[in-house]
């Protein structure tokens, strides 16, 4: 957030600068997602270059993630009409060392109050981090002094993190093929299938994504699936499968050996893991959207593993979904601990005897994590707690996630 000298010989493009202000107002106003905007956004024009692209996207992004400390410079109110949209537009350029060209929405910029303001507002972690008063809050509440490193961090620009399909290649094999490409990458300490990016490039447009070799995913992410501790020729079951990101993984851990049954009460999901897992080479997963309860009673004690990615706030994944914190409500966050609760209960019925399951979310919040699983074990002694992990955003400079690995006691 602090001002960039390098920027002052840059110049500020008006086609560029137009587009940005048309998403600020789709995300804004008519309550868009920032991500579906950005790709809407990045097709507008084909001559539109590498530098402008990224350019566009960054600066949308930078815009929604510090909403309220702009607007509080700007002294817009939270009103985004498009003269209010410009002023916010005129604190971020003046912050990132832009020269300001000479145009009319620019006339009378205070550069030297916007700075000063800038800097007296770094004492208020609620507009300096731009969250909502009931978010801090309950962060504070929650997470007592972590919160404010989480939050730090979670303002971060999301890294590229890509996970080798082993089913087709190898870690080294695919940085040399990438690399053909002039896409760098780095080795993930501890994380055998991850690559990370030197720098954000189009990766979907490279032959080795076409071909199936890697998936993007987040490094925190890619420690679901092994969590789960799966094998050639188990039946797994994935209940939340979504578009199949772990689906996907546990079947490259499986060897595509066993069956992994992927079940989401969202269809068009499904349809997009079912052209992934073709693309991948996975031939080992069966694809069932959740039509009524008895779906998931046609499963009882039938797995060896289960999977519950949970829905759920989504707070540990702020960096790739800036939006959702002004998009979340405190009701809708008291609502999904409750369809967290129903779903352990219910889904935990497929697991067989001896049985494992593993439950996940990408919050930071221990009532939605430890204090449901605490909660759970409670209700059904039959499980135990193998082991669970907290993966913390602040620590590890990826999303913030929670997994906890239970066992299903044998019967006598």
């Amino acid at each position: 957030m602090k001002d960039n000298q390098k920027n002052t010989d840059k110049r500020l493009h008006r086609t560029l600068v137009f587009a940005v202000i048309d998403a600020l107002h789709l995300i804004f106003n008519e309550g868009e997602y920032a991500d579906k905007v950005v790709q809407k956004t990045l097709k507008r024009d084909k001559r539109w270059g590498v530098r402008d692209r990224k350019f566009l996207a960054e600066t949308i992004y930078e815009m929604v993630r510090h909403k309220r400390l702009y607007n509080e410079i700007a002294g817009t109110k939270n009103h985004y009409t498009l003269e209010n949209l410009w002023k916010n537009f005129t604190v971020w350029a003046v912050l990132k060392g832009y020269k300001l060209p000479d145009w009319t929405q620019f006339e009378g910029t205070p550069v030297r109050r916007i700075k000063g303001k800038f800097d007296e507002l770094q004492k208020n972690r609620k507009i300096r981090e731009s969250v909502p008063d009931w978010l801090d809050e309950l962060g504070e509440k929650e997470l007592g002094e972590v919160w404010e490193k989480e939050l730090t961090e979670l303002n971060k620009k999301a890294k590229v993190i890509l996970r080798v399909n082993t089913l087709k290649t190898n870690r080294k094999e695919l940085q040399q093929i990438l690399l053909k490409d002039d896409i760098e990458t780095q080795f993930i300490k501890n994380q055998p299938d991850a690559l990370l990016l030197s720098e954000r490039k189009n990766v979907f447009v490279t032959n080795a994504f076409k071909k199936g070799l890697f998936e993007v995913q987040d490094a925190s992410s890619q420690l679901v699936a092994p969590f789960l501790e799966v094998k050639p020729g188990m039946r797994v079951v994935d209940t939340c499968a979504g578009a199949g990101g772990k689906t996907l993984h546990l079947a490259s851990l499986m060897q595509n050996k066993g069956q992994i049954i992927a079940l989401d009460i969202y269809e068009h999901k499904l349809k997009e893991l079912k052209k992934r897992a073709r693309r991948d080479g996975v031939h080992n997963v069966d694809i069932r959207p959740i039509e009524s309860s008895k779906t998931i009673k046609k499963l009882k004690k039938s797995a060896d593993r289960v999977l519950i990615d949970a829905p759920c706030s989504g707070l540990g994944v702020l960096k790739r979904n800036p939006d959702a914190k002004w998009k979340l409500q405190p009701e809708f966050i008291k609502e999904i601990k409750q369809t967290q609760a129903e779903i352990l209960d219910n889904y935990s019925k497929i697991v067989k005897d001896g049985g494992k399951m593993v439950y996940a979310t990408c919050s930071i919040l221990p009532s939605e994590n430890e204090e449901q699983i605490a909660k759970f074990l409670k209700n059904h002694p039959e499980f135990k707690l193998v082991k669970d992990q907290k993966i913390s955003p602040a620590q590890t400079g990826f999303d913030g996630f929670y997994m906890a690995l239970l066992e299903k006691k044998k019967e006598d």
